[in-house]
């Protein structure tokens, strides 16, 4: 049984709070937040302990830690944990800073720490299956991955002001979904946007519709479609194409009914957002994580993976701010 304490009980949190619960082989022990009264709020809802965050990471009744807090506090609290010598499970980004990602890796590799990054999509059923049958060879060589991203609604701008940008906020999933499918690093990026759902995205420096064009070394292709409004629902779709033909998946919507009538075709809107689209994938990410490091396997995605999605970020926010085609610096 692997004993688990979670760092931050703000909404993500939570969500891994839940899924731990459905796993046999995992016992949430204990939860902390730097506000206490919403440590005590997980805690009750999830029949837990509510201690501090120094006490989880020194706890010697905690096997491993999830990090769930706010990304400015990833940094710290990595090395913390690595010095306790206890597997961490950390949400995106490690950090703002390839710089210090780079300073994570090695202060978790001397250590001999497991390390996962949180890259749930890799773990959703539907982009799963499409991988493993790309990767079988389904539709011959890869030549083309687009990948669309649209939240229904923009975050608050207070958000954005400390969310690094879209390139390392949203579109850092789909960099590391395009390196998931690529099977290789893009080594160039070509990447512009424009803040057409606010105005005042622009103020703080950001932008909130994006594209990103990602060229590998063979010549693959990867588009990728970033907007913060989509007014149907949280559109998610996935799309490869090759040499003998093409895998996709579609949204999924409040319900997979289609009706069709003389007045047209019709189905109900999409997902409303992450935890709903997403939810399975969240639980099958942290049952990899409590797998891997019960049965001392490496967990994936790891710390190189977050790094190398970070670097592509990096290359993108350099050629929106350019206007050029950046090369991507592994």
């Amino acid at each position: 049984m692997l004993r688990v304490g979670i760092l931050g009980c703000g909404r993500i949190g939570n969500v891994h709070a839940a899924s731990l619960m459905q796993i046999p082989t995992a016992k949430l022990v204990a939860v902390a937040d730097a506000i206490p009264a919403a440590a005590e709020t997980c805690a009750s809802r999830f029949n837990v302990e509510a201690r501090t965050i120094d006490g989880i990471i020194r706890a010697e009744d905690i096997d491993a830690v999830v990090i769930a807090t706010p990304s400015p506090t990833h940094f710290d609290l990595i090395h913390a944990l690595a010095d306790a010598g206890k597997p961490i499970f950390c949400e995106k980004p490690i950090d703002m800073s390839s710089d210090r990602v780079r300073q994570c890796i090695a202060k978790v590799s001397s250590a001999g720490v497991p390390f996962m990054t949180a890259f749930n999509q890799r773990f959703d059923p539907h982009f799963g299956a499409l991988q493993k049958r790309l990767a079988a060879g389904e539709i011959g060589q890869l030549e083309t991955v687009t990948i669309t991203s649209r939240d229904p609604a923009p975050p608050p701008v207070e958000y954005l002001k400390g969310s690094g940008g879209i390139f390392r906020d949203m579109m850092i999933h789909d960099f590391d979904l395009a390196r998931f499918l690529l099977n290789e690093n893009p080594t160039r990026v070509f990447a512009t946007g424009s803040a057409l759902v606010d105005p005042a995205v622009k103020d703080v420096g950001d932008v909130d519709t994006a594209i990103a064009l990602l060229m590998t070394k063979s010549g693959k292709i990867c588009q990728i479609s970033n907007s913060r409004r989509a007014s149907y629902g949280y559109d998610q779709r996935l799309e490869v194409h090759g040499s003998k033909g093409m895998l996709r998946v579609t949204n999924i919507h409040e319900s997979q009914v289609e009706s069709a009538t003389s007045s047209g075709f019709t189905m109900p809107v999409a997902k409303p957002f992450f935890l709903e689209r997403f939810g399975p994938a969240y639980l099958a990410e942290m049952e990899q994580f409590v797998h891997c490091i019960s049965t001392g396997t490496s967990p994936t995605p790891n710390a190189a993976d977050g790094l190398f999605a970070q670097l592509i970020a990096d290359a993108a926010a350099e050629s929106l701010a350019s206007g050029q085609t950046v090369d991507i610096k592994y």
